[in-house]
């Protein structure tokens, strides 16, 4: 069970393969820099939390852990990870209307998903609150659909990584804040 379970939060590291070690734009503009920079410069504590919360999920999930830690661990998580991802849309609002081809567009489209993923992040936490840690089988039972809602937001944070590649947003790849260390990628 808790195997599901680690497999599912190994999709909350999508974001993280997707801000690391990809180079930046071709295009030296400045101004598409220096936005970038400032975006980044909000996300790069966000996504230090988001790696380290998905660290710890994975850690439960592949442990002996019991079901009361399970669940307080993932309680705090979803809540972490979902001021995380709404933190990351705001911080792509409030620095206004990135100078790249259609950045509005990208940016609004970028921020809903970020939106849906907190959203769902929340969800998640309801779930996992509402399940009893007393009753094993039950407690279980619950768990594997929580698994199931993080296979869909690990799809909700692809589609994000897919925005973000697909748009002239990438430039924010070329600043240090955006750059997370991640586990090698096998």
């Amino acid at each position: 069970m808790n195997k599901k379970l680690a497999a599912a939060v190994s999709g909350g590291a999508v974001l993280m393969l997707v801000l690391s070690g990809c180079g930046g734009g071709d295009d030296g503009d400045k101004k598409a820099d220096a936005w970038a920079k400032k975006v980044c410069d909000k996300w790069e504590p966000e996504l230090t939390k988001i790696k380290t919360t998905n660290d710890e999920l994975k850690r439960v999930a592949s442990t002996s852990s019991k079901p009361e830690e399970v669940q307080k661990t993932d309680s705090a998580a979803f809540q972490t990870l979902s001021d995380a991802y709404k933190s990351m849309g705001g911080a792509l609002t409030s620095a206004g209307e990135p100078p790249v081809k259609d950045g509005k567009t990208a940016a609004d489209a970028v921020v809903k998903s970020y939106g849906e993923i907190s959203k769902s992040y929340t969800d998640l936490k309801t779930k996992i609150d509402g399940l009893d840690p007393k009753d094993q089988s039950k407690f279980a039972e619950g768990l594997q659909g929580v698994a199931g809602g993080l296979t869909e937001v690990a799809a909700n944070e692809t589609a994000a990584k897919e925005k973000l590649n697909s748009t002239g947003l990438k430039v924010i790849y070329s600043q240090k804040g955006c750059q997370v260390a991640t586990p090698e990628k096998s």
